[in-house]
């Protein structure tokens, strides 16, 4: 990633701009993180930054170091319970909250916003997944219904063959 100078509009590498080693390695793990990783770095600047001056390098580093670990788990753990996070929910969670910036007090004290949209994010894939289990069930069990219905007052011979087509289906 290349920055560029606001004075004198020279380009150079963002490793050139970071002093501090331990946010160097940060920001250059966080980098590997397609498309994550510039999101991340976005939020992390963008919304926590105090106001009238810049955020400092320690702190950037610390935010970025408490999301890491989750990022590369694919799970959070937030209010007692363990959600999965796959990058596409890091990505429409960290958008959705640099879309709101504007709507959010600012600076952020932590990232409990962020969890709560990835874990509702996860919420609501499981409601829907457990959805269409419940309908394959339920599908399932109305076919074995009518099958026992339709072989009702049947011969004997005649359910035991019509079981074994059933069964080879």
């Amino acid at each position: 990633m290349r920055l560029i100078c606001p004075c004198c509009q020279t380009d150079f590498p963002l490793e050139a701009a970071i002093s501090n080693i331990a946010l160097r390695n940060v920001v250059t793990r966080v980098l590997s993180f397609n498309p994550v990783g510039k999101l991340l770095l976005v939020y992390v600047e963008q919304l926590f930054k105090p106001p009238q001056r810049a955020i400092s390098d320690t702190k950037m580093a610390k935010l970025m170091n408490e999301l890491i670990p989750m990022i590369e788990a694919g799970k959070i753990e937030y209010k007692g319970r363990v959600w999965p996070a796959p990058m596409d929910a890091w990505r429409m969670a960290l958008e959705q909250m640099i879309d709101q910036r504007d709507t959010l007090t600012l600076p952020l004290k932590n990232h409990g916003y962020l969890l709560t949209i990835i874990a509702a994010a996860a919420n609501q894939a499981a409601k829907k997944e457990e959805g269409a289990q419940e309908m394959r069930k339920r599908t399932g069990r109305a076919q074995e219904e009518q099958n026992a219905a339709m072989t009702k007052g049947m011969p004997e011979e005649v359910r035991n063959q019509l079981q074994k087509i059933i069964n080879k289906t």
